[in-house]
């Protein structure tokens, strides 16, 4: 019982206590005030301990009944009342028929102490004693069926109270547990795009920064004996950071979801820019020859894919191989996966060389799209990087 709902059973009950008193004492034949007063401090201790102490209350108001119809006014049946409606709103079925069986059978004895008092006394509510002592059965089984009733509606009443209050909160703890996940897959989203973004940064910034120092190393050897083909290097550099710049652009306009400005930023590089990236590479000095069966529609999601993971493998070649002859960049693609070897015929890696962090983002990639990568030393001397992907179905 809630504080809220004690202080409104004990207003009820004070109402009734003095209204069902002033009934018993008006009269000639009153009830004794002592009883009164008694059984009203054992109604006001009960309410009292019903928050606390909600197994004592039930125990009091189920001694208080008989008491009160043996030498009171009656007025403690809304203790009993209020007791088993609070037991069968506490949303515990068996407690609730559990006190309803006791209540049943504290009125039973209550109804039989009524049945005699108003035959022998002592006086109830100011009447005269009833002359027809053989009908008390009559009285008893009457008054215990009318406490039945009652008792059945306070405690399906309560239950049906209990039942929706229990549904409410288990929505409320439902609606707690959606927001936490939602807040969890934000929080998972927004880390898988600071991922996204972070190696698609890395594949810009890795690759542009590769083609342009190799670029100025060779407009810088040749600035003296070969001026002309220097002033086309730096050019080539020129445009290789402009290229960065509008990649860049583009990355942080999705960053700030700038949905106007991503409307007229360049699109991401798909598989019709490999031969661009191809020509650029061979313009930072790299031999490649490249092959491609099979044709990917150039808005295919799977093209920045293929786009990257040969980026990321000829930046690999510019930073880390030594004396490369060639470099084979094949694509092939077919109805159900897209398969990608870049592989460079140079000198041996020395044991134990790390090609950069670059292969993790294309493992990364490759697992989007339920596909595998292998990398590592080719026999004879160089690097291979084969990546195969299944298609989008």
């Amino acid at each position: 019982m809630t504080k809220r709902s004690s202080l409104w059973v004990l207003g009820v009950y004070a109402a009734i206590s003095v209204i069902l008193g002033y009934l018993s004492l008006e009269s000639p034949l009153r009830t004794p005030v002592s009883s009164l007063l008694l059984l009203f401090v054992g109604g006001l201790a009960v309410i009292l301990a019903a928050q606390r102490y909600p197994v004592a209350a039930v125990v009091g108001a189920l001694v208080l009944l008989p008491a009160s119809f043996a030498a009171g006014s009656g007025a403690e049946v809304v203790l009993v009342v209020a007791v088993l409606y609070a037991t069968a709103a506490s949303g515990q079925p068996r407690r609730a028929w559990s006190a309803f069986g006791l209540v049943i059978a504290s009125s039973a004895v209550a109804a039989l102490i009524l049945a005699f008092r108003v035959r022998v006394g002592p006086p109830l509510l100011g009447l005269a004693p009833r002359a027809d002592s053989d009908a008390w059965p009559l009285d008893w089984l009457s008054a215990t069926t009318v406490a039945i009733v009652i008792a059945l509606i306070c405690t399906l009443v309560g239950l049906n109270v209990g039942h929706r209050r229990n549904e409410l909160i288990a929505l409320v703890e439902r609606a707690d547990q959606l927001r936490r996940e939602r807040d969890q897959e934000s929080h998972l989203a927004a880390a898988r795009e600071r991922e996204r973004i972070s190696r698609e940064m890395h594949d810009v910034i890795a690759h542009s920064l590769a083609v342009m120092i190799a670029l100025a190393d060779g407009a810088q050897a040749s600035v003296d004996s070969r001026p002309e083909e220097s002033r086309r290097a730096i050019g080539r550099i020129a445009d290789t950071g402009r290229q960065t710049l509008s990649e860049m652009r583009r990355l942080l306009t999705a960053v700030r979801n700038d949905e106007d400005a991503l409307h007229h930023s360049t699109m991401p590089p798909g598989v019709d820019r490999l031969p661009a990236l191809i020509e650029e590479a061979r313009s930072a000095g790299l031999a490649i020859r490249f092959e491609q069966t099979g044709v990917l529609a150039a808005d295919a999601v799977v093209g920045l894919t293929v786009y990257r993971i040969v980026q990321e493998a000829l930046t690999n070649v510019l930073r880390h191989a030594r004396g490369v002859r060639e470099v084979r960049v094949t694509l092939a693609v077919t109805d159900d996966d897209v398969s990608i070897l870049v592989e460079d015929l140079s000198d041996p890696a020395p044991p134990g060389t790390d090609p950069g962090r670059g292969l993790v983002g294309i493992r990364e990639r490759a697992a989007f799209y339920d596909g595998h990568v292998e990398t590592g030393p080719r026999p004879g001397g160089g690097w291979r990087v084969f990546a195969h992907l299944r298609m989008e179905s």
